[in-house]
């Protein structure tokens, strides 16, 4: 029988897209942890990530709030001013903790002026790989008289990041990374390895992911992606010299990393099934992020494209009996993550949220939500995400308007804003754009 209080159990990955799971019909991986929530629970095939890089992302997960609510676009901290203490007194931590749980943070943090303790965790291993499971089945298995919320940050497939930077290291921060990064680089070496007496050749002809469908740079490509891949010369370089091999490779190792931490989750799952939580424990499985896999001949994260912004979401609650539910319409990890809790621990949202708790779409799987869009941003530019559309505006450079148009173009190759057959679809999304960033879309001329 589940409590009015379920335990709550996030897990978390680094750098996942959402078609990182076997369950999603990826042939060229294996993950039987992530598929077994998904055929338990209910899996978000359109969830966004706020930003797509680490620490904005994550800073959405634990206080529900834009990143541009704190001046925050990309992974610079330095540029925000200190952290308000409302946001910090309406992080996730202090609000389940005084809704009466037993509340922990384990794994990588990366928040802006932030740590977990000041979101109001106990703060319990910094270890983001093998340890983490170990500690946090030691927190689950504690005898309590109340329930806990535990989230669980692992690191991997992050470490896939390392491959083009050690490749083509260029910067003094390039090198300092390289340096920083022994055991990153030791798990990546690891992935990048063949299968046991395979052939090169037969590697290839058998075992490695083909190119994807939309490998090559989109039409219209927006000036913006150019100025990102300059900032970084690295990633410039893997576009201009990784041969078709070297992109293969790297998707091979992405996948071997993803189900690294496929087994790393596994062995959570076996401590909370172990100790009798199974009816008593809501789980929510998550990404902050994706890596665009070579999509658009590109590796890493940060634009907008769907392998950087689309990322997993799987709630996993013991009172719905839909099992293996899938819902389709867009929703924020970061944005409704933080009401998702809220609802289940039967306490109010914050007041000022733009999220909203998806528990009615586990609970009741054809509940339809009246949200029109999610917002997603970058140091790039803003995104409105819709049921069939993305609409795009970048903060400058050529072909900044960016219109797509997911049925009929999921690769995004095309950019549909100058298509007159779209004029009203296009000014329908301005709208939408205007309402969510109104300064923004003033400054497009």
């Amino acid at each position: 029988m589940v409590k009015n209080q379920p335990n709550i159990l996030v897990i978390m990955t680094d750098q996942q897209h959402a078609n990182m799971m076997s369950c999603t019909g990826n042939n060229f991986l294996e993950t039987p942890a992530m598929d077994s929530l998904a055929s338990s629970g209910v899996r978000f095939t359109r969830a966004y990530c706020t930003d797509p890089v680490c620490i904005p992302s994550r800073f959405s997960l634990m206080t529900g709030r834009m990143p541009l609510d704190i001046g925050l676009r990309g992974n610079y901290p330095e540029k925000t001013d200190n952290i308000p203490d409302q946001i910090k007194k309406q992080g996730a931590g202090w609000l389940l903790k005084e809704a009466g749980y037993d509340v922990a943070y384990g794994g990588k943090k990366h928040f802006p002026k932030l740590s977990a303790e000041d979101l109001g965790f106990d703060y319990i291993t910094d270890d983001e790989r093998d340890i983490l499971p170990e500690v946090c089945a030691e927190f689950i298995q504690q005898d309590r008289n109340k329930p806990f919320v535990l989230v669980a940050s692992f690191i991997n497939p992050h470490d896939i990041c390392h491959m083009a930077i050690r490749d083509f290291a260029q910067t003094d921060f390039d090198y300092a990374i390289l340096e920083n990064c022994k055991k990153e680089l030791e798990v990546l070496d690891q992935a990048l390895k063949f299968p046991e007496g395979v052939s090169e050749k037969d590697f290839f002809a058998k075992y490695c992911p083909p190119l994807p469908d939309n490998f090559q740079p989109q039409k219209e490509e927006p000036e913006a992606i150019k100025k990102l891949l300059e900032l970084r010369p690295f990633k410039k370089d893997a576009r201009k010299y990784y041969r078709e091999k070297d992109w293969r490779l790297h998707r091979w190792a992405y996948c071997r990393l993803t189900e690294r931490v496929d087994r790393q989750i596994g062995r959570l799952l076996k401590a909370v099934r172990e100790n009798d939580k199974n009816q008593d424990t809501v789980i929510i499985f998550t990404s902050d992020h994706g890596d665009l896999d070579s999509a658009h001949k590109m590796e890493h994260k940060t634009a907008f494209y769907e392998e950087a912004t689309n990322i997993p979401l799987i709630i996993c609650d013991p009172q719905n009996q839909n099992q293996g539910f899938e819902i389709h319409q867009p929703v924020s990890n970061g944005l409704d993550l933080l009401p998702t809790l809220c609802d289940y621990a039967g306490i109010k949202v914050p007041q000022g949220l733009k999220g909203i708790s998806l528990r009615n779409y586990v609970i009741n799987n054809n509940w339809k939500s009246e949200r029109e869009y999610i917002p997603v941003q970058s140091e790039l530019g803003f995104m409105i995400v819709t049921k069939n559309y993305k609409y795009q505006l970048y903060d400058e450079g050529n072909n900044r308007e960016q219109l797509f148009n997911l049925k009929q173009d999921p690769g995004e190759m095309k950019n549909y804003a100058k298509d007159p057959e779209y004029a009203d679809v296009l000014e329908k999304h301005r709208d939408f754009f205007k309402n969510e960033w109104p300064d923004k879309l003033a400054e497009k001329k």
